[in-house]
C-alpha cells in the first residue's frame, strides 16, 4: 500500500498472499467459471458482522468491475465469514482475504481475476484488491486508513468504500504488526497452509467477521 516508502514493498509481497485464497468458511469450490453464475447488481453493500461491531461497504460495478463481481461472489458464498484482519497497520490499511481453511484456500489460489483501470483514489475508507502484479487478484482486500494515493499509480483500484462503521475499522487489534520479513506479526504463507489454527495460537487477540452478507436494496 502506501502511506510511506518503506512500507511499499511489504504491501506487495502481502499482494502475493492475497490472490491466493481468501478468508471465510464457504466450502464450495472457487472458480472462475463459478463466478459468472450470478452477476452483481451495479452497486450493492455488505455488511460486515465483526468482532467490534457492524461496518457497512458500499460496493460500485462502475469502478472496478471485475472486483466487484469477485467480492460479491465470494460475499455471497460465505467465504469472508471467520476471516481475521491479520495485518493491521494504522495510518495505512487493515487487510483481509485469506481463508480459515487451507483447503479452501488452496482452490482460490490459481483463481485470479483480470485488472480494472484505477479510476478512483485510494482515499481513507475506500476498499481495495490486493495484488502482488498484473493480473493477479484472488480474494485479498484492504481497508485504506490514511489518503493512501501513491497505490493509485501502482495499480490498486477501489472497488467501494466504507458508508458505515469506520469508526470500527479505526479500533482493530493493531498490535501485533506488519507480517515477515518486516515484522513479526502474522505470515501469510503460515495462514494460507495452517489456516485459523495458526492465527488462533500465535495472534489469538485478531479482530476478525463473524459473517459478511450483502445487505438487501431497502436495507
Amino acid at each position: 500500500m502506501v502511506h510511506k516508502p518503506s512500507a511499499l514493498p511489504s504491501i506487495l509481497v502481502l499482494m502475493g498472499s492475497l490472490f491466493s485464497p481468501g478468508c471465510g468458511g464457504s466450502k464450495e469450490a472457487g472458480t472462475e467459471s463459478a463466478a459468472k453464475t450470478e452477476s452483481a447488481p451495479d452497486t450493492f453493500r455488505v455488511n460486515f458482522e465483526t468482532s467490534k461491531g457492524d461496518v457497512v461497504v458500499e460496493v460500485t460495478k462502475a469502478w472496478a468491475p471485475e472486483g466487484a463481481e469477485r467480492l460479491y461472489l465470494l460475499v455471497k458464498r460465505g467465504f469472508y465469514d471467520e476471516c481475521r484482519f491479520f495485518r493491521v497497520l494504522p495510518n495505512f490499511v487493515v487487510q483481509f482475504g485469506i481463508n480459515g481453511d487451507p483447503a479452501v484456500s488452496s482452490r482460490w489460489r490459481a483463481a485470479a481475476i483480470a485488472d480494472d483501470p484505477v479510476k478512483q483514489s485510494n482515499q481513507r475508507g475506500t476498499v481495495t484488491f490486493a495484488t502482488s502484479g498484473p493480473n493477479t487478484r484472488t480474494t485479498q482486500v484492504f481497508i485504506n486508513l490514511a489518503e493512501n494515493v501513491r497505490l493509485d499509480s501502482m495499480g490498486f483500484a477501489p472497488i467501494g468504500q466504507v458508508i458505515s462503521g469506520m469508526e470500527v475499522v479505526d479500533r482493530f487489534f493493531s498490535a501485533y504488526g506488519e507480517g515477515p520479513p518486516r515484522g513479526a506479526g502474522p505470515n501469510q504463507q503460515l495462514i494460507e497452509t495452517q489456516g485459523n489454527a495458526y492465527l488462533e495460537r500465535n495472534f489469538p487477540r485478531l479482530d476478525y467477521i463473524k459473517k459478511a452478507r450483502i445487505l438487501p436494496a431497502t436495507e
